[in-house]
């Protein structure tokens, strides 16, 4: 599979229009009804290539452009989403700095 092609596992005859918020793959047990002695097998049949692991994250994408920002009356839901993650990421890349600001006197 070559960058921007369709899965293998897609056919258009049976699957109908392409979705990329969709797994084409064999079903397998969803994450929730594994038992925790079936939990390393579960593990085993993963695919843990990178095109599979950025295939994950595309579907993931489009799964959530679908839900908050793609309806055509999308709430405030996605906005605040977006700006709380990116909130949570500078706090993350700027925290050294903050801790050293914590014993400082200003007066």
């Amino acid at each position: 599979m070559a960058f921007g092609d369709y899965p293998a596992e897609y056919n258009p005859k049976v699957h109908g229009p392409y979705d990329p918020a969709r797994y084409y793959g064999k079903p397998d047990t969803p994450f929730g009804q594994v038992k925790v002695g079936e939990l390393g097998q579960w593990f085993g049949r993963r695919n843990k290539s990178p095109q599979s692991m950025i295939a994950a994250v595309s579907r993931a994408w489009w799964r959530w452009q679908h839900k908050y920002y793609q309806p055509k009356y999308a709430g405030i839901a996605g906005p605040l989403q977006i700006a709380i993650g990116c909130m949570a990421t500078f706090y993350y890349f700027n925290y050294r700095t903050m801790k050293a600001h914590r014993q400082m006197k200003y007066h």
